[in-house]
């Protein structure tokens, strides 16, 4: 634009054309030439947005042909509009122009036009192929929205009708599109109207996907947002579709705005979010999700693994890392790991990321840390697990606090060809930013590293959110991932590592850290909102606290003091007593310093308040999986809320001796060194506390108490017999096939078994996000669904009936249709 111009963009522009032609005036002037031909622009004519400096150029050739005819030297300034020459405007752009009623001329015209112009005699000429009702229909929106051009037209068609009441034009505007109020509206968007537009899809598009995604850009932007603004009768900003990025809330802004003017009683309001007043209240934990070493996917398999005793802990990983160069036990060897295991993730959970799901090129997915692909992971699942579809979170205050460290995934390699993505990849900021812009949220959105803390640190500001009023729902969680060895390295010159591979926690035999992978997701909310919404609370977070060692006898050392001072402020903070806290899911790294300053800061605390027989009971999951460092906090707390679930507090493993270093006969506390059942007494409520510090200094406890009694309604479980609707969705027919395959591994587990199939029904149809892959199944009893889910899964027909399958299609009749297609998951 003309205000934007600087010297630099004029002479970049200018020096092309008007340099060229007055050096070739000059140094022409006495060659008795018979025909000097300008070829110029009609953009000097009818002006461009965003090209003044090229229109400046062009009006500079017309004036030099009348320079010319006045020295009595010959000169011809050719105007036209593009054309599809050899060297011509990309065809995206002749193919905008034409959207506005403008066609490009071919090269046999272009001839013509300089012949007529030779004819004439005239010292310039401007030619233009018209589409007259294209033009009519671009001058009207550009009148109607203050574009500049209408103006040139204006003789040449007749003058535009004034623009209707936007209450007037509405009912005509969008055939078939529902009022604001109406259930479920979407906007009618189309094929065709993606083709007329440009975006480089011509599929039917989603309501909840960026136009963006579609090949939107700043020039189709406009244009849409001036054809909207003429047929709703109103004048729109240019940032419209930048604002409103997406179909449907381009679709609900649009329809209250065109109400709105139309009808003065309806205030023309932004929507606004909420804010609920800061509360002390507690906080309900309703969902999780999870992924651990040794194929732990989710937190029932979490709970598997320390029920059992099982230890996840393996071989360092030969796909990733040249294991035979890296292993040396000589702890002196420089670059080299004196360790040789770990708790890592099975390879698939790191390369299986479907990047279309989240609307993720593969570029930038090739790109993205995969700490933050596992992020996006365990956060839809623990969404879905909430029972919440992640879409209509849209808009909504949801905050967003995740645990991280950085990694050096792409740190020398691949840079050339993932240029544009590497900041976005790698940014510990964007691993929270990125969760959020996905599903659209709009609470705070925050990445901590506070070391081995961080993701408890996360939580801690998650609940202190909601309490606060800051967001109304939120995702908590953490994760690691090593690409390289080098914490194995770094470790092994500290001689922190555990040469036998294990972290010992509390034992005699402790003799140092080993490291580990794993990511953890919680879903928040205060208590009464998760009463109010139906959910089911898993267990509720009494208090969180967090504090910082300050001068230690080192920077990466633990203080007990710190330790003990952070425990009682959380306990204080939860208005409880030491001697309401039954077990102490504790850091427990397994190193000979650290275990006995924990253990006897706990038993500072925790000491004087516990009788004989009910002594603190403390364990580690490090124990079985290693120490999974910014996502150990959250999946300790998993643990925890597992074991309350199940009234059990599980083994810590490797701890036959307990630490002599530690006073276990008066301090009050006990290690769990076989499983046992989680104490209890008439009226007691469980509670226990999460512990997790940082290398940095920073410190977090958090204390959890499990849910509250659910009141039972009578005649709710009276449920009448008979056929019940299932119905399943996917990206892909894959996808689909693994929804089934996924959902009949979870109705033939133990925990399954005793799940009402209503309750699974109803789930899947009000609770889950729905695709455009799509399945229907009908079933009277567990038996025939697990036989319908195997044969969606596996892709061929069950008997007797097949499954309904189809693809949904947007626009449809209903929002929810899905179009018949083959009958069964192949489709």
């Amino acid at each position: 634009m003309v205000a934007e111009l600087t010297p630099e963009r004029l002479a970049q522009v200018l020096r092309p054309k008007v340099d060229g032609a007055a050096h070739l005036h000059r140094l022409t002037a006495d060659a008795r030439l018979d025909l000097f031909l300008l070829v110029s622009s009609a953009a000097g004519v009818v002006g461009n947005a965003g090209q003044g400096n090229y229109a400046a150029a062009n009006v500079f050739l017309d004036q030099l042909a009348h320079h010319r005819r006045a020295l009595g030297l010959p000169g011809v300034s050719s105007r036209s509009a593009p054309g599809r020459a050899r060297v011509s405007p990309p065809h995206a752009d002749l193919d905008r122009m034409a959207r506005l009623g403008h066609r490009a001329l071919t090269p046999d015209q272009g001839r013509e036009l300089v012949e007529l112009a030779l004819r004439q005699g005239a010292p310039h000429l401007v030619a233009w192929a018209l589409d007259l009702p294209r033009l009519r229909e671009t001058a009207t929106t550009a009148a109607t929205t203050g574009g500049g051009t209408a103006a040139v037209w204006r003789s040449l068609l007749p003058a535009p009708a004034p623009a209707a009441a936007a209450a007037t034009v509405w009912p005509t505007a969008w055939p078939g599109c529902p009022r604001p109020n109406a259930p479920n509206a979407s906007w009618p968007w189309s094929a065709r109207r993606s083709r007329a537009l440009g975006l480089r899809s011509t599929e039917s598009v989603r309501p909840d996907q960026p136009l963006r995604e579609l090949g939107m850009d700043s020039v189709t932007a406009v244009e849409l947002r001036n054809r909207i603004g003429a047929r709703i009768g109103a004048k729109l900003p240019a940032t419209l579709l930048f604002d409103h990025p997406t179909a449907a809330r381009l679709a609900t802004h649009l329809l209250s705005t065109a109400l709105a003017a139309g009808d003065r009683t309806t205030p023309a309001t932004r929507p606004t979010r909420a804010t609920t007043p800061a509360s002390d209240e507690p906080v309900a934990l309703v969902a999780m999700a999870c992924r651990l070493p040794g194929g732990v996917s989710d937190p029932e398999g979490l709970w598997n693994l320390v029920a059992e005793g099982r230890d996840a802990v393996g071989p360092f990983p030969a796909e990733r890392w040249d294991v035979a160069a890296l292993y040396d036990p000589d702890p002196d060897a420089v670059g080299k790991s004196y360790a040789h295991e770990g708790g890592f993730l099975n390879d698939d959970d790191l390369t299986s990321f479907d990047a279309g799901f989240f609307g993720i090129t593969p570029k930038e997915a090739a790109a993205m840390d995969p700490q933050q692909r596992l992020l996006m992971e365990t956060a839809w699942e623990a969404l879905e697990r909430a029972g919440i579809v992640p879409a209509e979170l849209a808009g909504s205050t949801t905050g967003v606090y995740v645990g991280m460290f950085g990694s050096d995934y792409l740190a020398g390699s691949r840079l050339d060809q993932l240029d544009g993505y590497v900041g976005t990849g790698s940014a510990l900021s964007v691993a929270s930013g990125r969760l959020a812009y996905a599903l659209g949220l709009g609470g705070p959105a925050l990445t901590v590293d506070t070391a081995c803390s961080s993701s408890l640190v996360a939580l801690h500001l998650a609940a202190q959110a909601l309490r606060a009023g800051e967001c109304d729902l939120a995702l908590a969680g953490g994760v690691t991932v090593m690409v390289t060895p080098g914490t194995f390295v770094e470790f092994s010159r500290l001689r922190g590592l555990s040469p036998t591979g294990r972290c010992r926690s509390f034992s005699d035999d402790a003799d140092g850290a080993i490291w580990a992978e794993g990511a953890g997701m919680v879903v928040l909310k205060r208590l009464s909102d998760a009463r109010r919404d139906g959910d089911e609370v898993l267990a509720v977070l009494r208090g969180t606290a967090v504090n910082q060692d300050g001068r230690s006898q080192g920077l990466s050392a633990p203080n007990g003091p710190a330790q003990e001072q952070v425990i009682r402020r959380a306990l204080e903070l939860s208005g409880l007593r030491p001697a309401d806290i039954d077990y102490v899911e504790a850091h427990g790294t397994g190193t000979t310093l650290g275990d006995p300053i924990e253990a006897n800061a706990l038993a500072e605390v925790f000491g004087d308040s516990r009788p004989q027989d009910h002594p603190l009971y403390l364990g580690s999951l490090k124990s079985n999986i290693g120490h999974a460092q910014a996502a150990s906090g959250v999946i300790g707390l998993v643990k925890v809320v597992q074991s309350l679930r199940h009234r059990t507090l599980p083994r810590t493993l490797h701890a036959d001796t307990p630490s002599r270093h530690v006073d276990w006969e008066n301090s009050g506390l006990r290690l769990v060194r076989d499983t046992a059942p989680w104490p209890s007494s008439p009226g007691r409520t469980r509670r226990a506390g999460v512990s997790a510090f940082g290398i940095s200094g920073t410190n977090a406890h958090v204390i959890v108490e499990e849910a509250p009694p659910v009141e039972r309604v009578e005649g709710k479980d009276e449920v009448p017999p008979g056929k019940r609707l299932f119905v399943l969705s996917g990206r892909s027919g894959a996808a689909l096939r693994g929804q089934a395959a996924r959902l009949a591994d979870h109705l033939t587990e133990e925990a399954g078994e005793d799940i009402a199939l209503l309750d699974v029904a109803h789930t899947l149809a009000r609770h889950r996000s729905h695709f455009e892959r799509r399945a229907a199944l009908v079933a009277g009893d567990r038996d025939e669904l697990l036989l319908r889910l195997d044969a969606l899964a596996s892709g061929r027909a069950p008997s007797p009936r097949p499954a309904a399958t189809g693809r949904a299609r947007w626009p449809s009749s209903s929002p929810g249709t899905a179009v018949n297609g083959p009958a069964w998951a192949s489709s």
